[in-house]
């Protein structure tokens, strides 16, 4: 079996190389979108922790809803495409970085807080200079969780006419053939470890660098 993929590989490799650069085009957009947003997010409701509850359950509640019925919810809206693909990834993106955020924030020990306070510093100084730097770890972590996510979810989006490796996966399935499902599959789980490994290394370097400062 793995001869024969290594084949089918090397037969259809302009085939799989155009499906794997749509797939880290895709990854790579929600990636930045969501980690913007929900970092965002995170941090406005560290700040308002009244409201942190209400808009994590929010969340919550959204993440419950299966990937295909929020394609489905979001065609009448935007069409098929990688548009719906991208925003419905996104929603799913907010929750581990909002979540991880949050946490990394609200976890930091309120006597260094005092001190920069104390010393003169600024809510934004306090924020760009201690919260975000020493949650950087947990934030990273969230990261690192929800880009893992994105490149295995996204392979649903080809029911939707949507690009990327998941058009391998909906075209051995609907061919009846497994080599073309178990190429693009692998190569999900290759881009995904892939992904997960480096960023899990900048993770340690970023812990490891804390420490030493600690």
């Amino acid at each position: 079996m793995i001869t024969e993929l290594f084949e089918l590989y090397a037969l259809r490799k302009d085939f799989f190389l155009e499906l794997l650069l749509q797939h880290i085009r895709i990854s790579l957009i929600v990636g930045i979108i969501a980690g913007t947003i929900g970092l965002l997010i995170g941090i406005f409701i560290s700040q308002k922790k009244k409201l942190a509850p209400l808009v994590i359950g929010i969340i919550n509640v959204i993440y419950t809803i299966p990937s295909i019925s929020m394609l489905g919810f979001l065609i009448p809206f935007t069409g098929i495409g990688d548009k719906t693909a991208i925003i419905a990834l996104i929603i799913y993106g907010l929750l581990p970085m909002v979540r991880n955020t949050y946490t990394g924030i609200i976890g930091i020990d309120s006597s260094i807080l005092e001190a920069a306070r104390a010393m003169g510093s600024t809510p934004f100084q306090v924020l760009y200079k201690i919260k975000l730097p020493l949650a950087a770890p947990v934030i990273l972590s969230g990261f690192r969780n929800m880009i893992v996510m994105t490149i295995s979810i996204s392979s649903i989006s080809s029911f939707i006419g949507a690009g990327g490796l998941g058009v391998a996966v909906y075209r051995g399935i609907t061919t009846n053939n497994a080599k073309m499902t178990m190429a693009g599959s692998l190569l999900i789980a290759l881009l995904a470890l892939i992904c997960d490994t480096i960023i899990g290394k900048y993770e340690k370097r970023i812990s490891k660098k804390r420490r030493i400062k600690s």
